[in-house]
């Protein structure tokens, strides 16, 4: 890391954390997972006692941990217990191979590691609790920075990035939150279906329940007739996804609508309309939307779903936003990046998203339409990749998209239920719409399309040929 960065105290994150867990009036159901429901007490003494074998380790105040347990109890408290420590966290996805991990481990260079011991999981659902092995590495470094967290972007792209959130940034954060009307308020019930190591689950999802007091709910199994009747039965007022989730909840069969429902929301990236408008028709509530990234957290949100997508909404409480170029812009007083030049992204206090984005100036809505990054030029023509995802999409066929460019433009498809198509179809669907330079030269037909860890598509060429080849288990069905 670059020490050259200033250390800040997080002192004031340190106090609301003790706080919120020492906060006796919110002791009632605060998780509830299958029949097990763990109480604020409950999360007390767990994290006590978590912390208590972390201690006995050797890990304290400065100590850096790199942790890679799955979706459970045994997570969040040991985070918890972790930064109750002083310690900095970093959250490693327990899905990485061993050769992907070791990569991040070499980089980072934490003096512990926090696992399972099983490794690499091929599909993570949530769980009561796992068994933590913790792993000393002898030529591990304590931290030089004040960052609390350290996340690792999507990868959708194949190369993550190495980012930091120090204590006041989280605290900011949760603010932000907190200064939504339509969050979820004490004694609401939250269907939580983001991931927990990305940022819209961990800090919307559980620090805004635990500022907030609303109980959150985990499936055991991300399957649509599950999740409709963990709404249903437990009478959740809200419920955090990704547009997977919501393509499969918009699905579910029947007429029954959950009675307290009033919030769906969906983050990690671009809703598609056919989404947004069956849920709509299933449930009668609107999917919002919780536009952010990893280096900073939300950015603009859409809550209620006033505006269809592409848009998010509008700013978020304290951030300030700017479209130049076409892209979006965060302003921020230093750069969230430990490692490498990101020169590209961050310059003179702004943050360029590398979204391609627009702003309504009579009410401040901005607009994602794509990714700088997937326009491409081919034969002196530019081509946005995303415009002939959206014309494949339209396809009745087609439930997913990714296009990329190698040598040429080529699609990866994953067609809906039973239906057939074929490859001179869609070319014949495609001539109809796209000028002939944006017509796709090679269609590929997995049976699943892989996925980052909290749900986006991944959008790397060498790496969908390598899922072709080695077929994974859908993470989501």
């Amino acid at each position: 890391m670059d020490s050259r960065k200033d250390v800040r105290p997080a002192g004031d994150f340190d106090d609301w954390l003790a706080a919120r867990l020492a906060d006796t009036g919110l002791d009632a159901e605060l998780w509830a997972h299958g029949q097990q429901a763990v109480t604020r007490a409950g999360l007390r003494t767990q994290t006590a006692r978590i912390g208590e074998v972390l201690g006995a380790h050797g890990i304290r105040r400065g100590s850096t941990v790199a942790v890679q347990l799955p979706p459970s109890f045994t997570l969040l408290w040991s985070v918890f217990a972790l930064w109750g420590a002083g310690a900095q966290v970093m959250l490693l996805d327990p899905r990485l191979t061993e050769t992907e991990t070791t990569r991040l481990l070499e980089v980072c260079e934490p003096q512990f590691h926090l696992g399972t011991g099983e490794g690499p999981l091929r599909v993570v659902s949530f769980r009561d609790e796992c068994e933590v092995v913790v792993t000393p590495r002898r030529w591990g470094l304590a931290a030089r920075t004040a960052h609390r967290l350290v996340q690792f972007s999507s990868g959708s792209t194949g190369l993550p990035k190495v980012i930091g959130r120090t204590g006041p940034s989280l605290l900011a954060e949760i603010e932000r939150f907190a200064r939504l009307s339509d969050m979820p308020r004490r004694g609401e019930g939250v269907l939580l279906l983001s991931s927990l190591v990305h940022s819209f689950g961990l800090i919307g999802g559980v620090l805004h329940g635990l500022d907030a007091g609303a109980a959150l709910h985990f499936p055991r199994r991300p399957h649509r007739k599950e999740l409709h009747q963990m709404l249903l039965e437990r009478r959740l007022a809200a419920v955090f996804g990704v547009p997977a989730h919501f393509d499969l909840l918009g699905r579910s069969e029947g007429s029954d609508v959950p009675p307290a429902l009033r919030l769906a929301v969906s983050g990690g990236e671009i809703l598609p309309g056919e989404v947004f408008e069956r849920f709509e028709r299933r449930y009668g509530v609107r999917i919002g939307q919780a536009y952010g990234m990893s280096e900073v957290g939300i950015i603009a949100t859409d809550l209620a779903g006033a505006q269809p997508p592409p848009a998010v909404g509008v700013a978020a409480p304290g951030m300030s936003t700017a479209v130049t170029g076409g892209t979006l812009r965060v302003r921020l007083s230093e750069s969230p990046y430990l490692f490498g030049d990101h020169g590209d992204r961050y310059a003179d206090g702004w943050l360029d998203t590398h979204d391609l984005c627009t702003l309504a100036p009579d009410t401040g809505v901005l607009t994602v339409t794509g990714r700088a990054d997937s326009v491409v030029a081919i034969g002196g023509l530019k081509v946005d990749l995303t415009e002939v995802e959206a014309v494949l999409l339209a396809h009745e066929a087609v439930a997913e998209a990714v296009v990329v460019y190698g040598q040429a433009i080529e699609a990866h498809l994953v067609v809906s239920g039973s239906t057939r198509v074929t490859s001179t179809e869609l070319l014949a669907w495609c001539r109809e719409r796209l000028s002939p330079h944006k017509i796709p030269k090679a269609f590929h037909f997995p049976r699943v399309l892989p996925r980052t860890s909290n749900g986006k598509l991944i959008r790397n060429r060498e790496l969908l040929h390598a899922a072709r080849e080695r077929p994974r288990q859908a993470a989501f069905r």
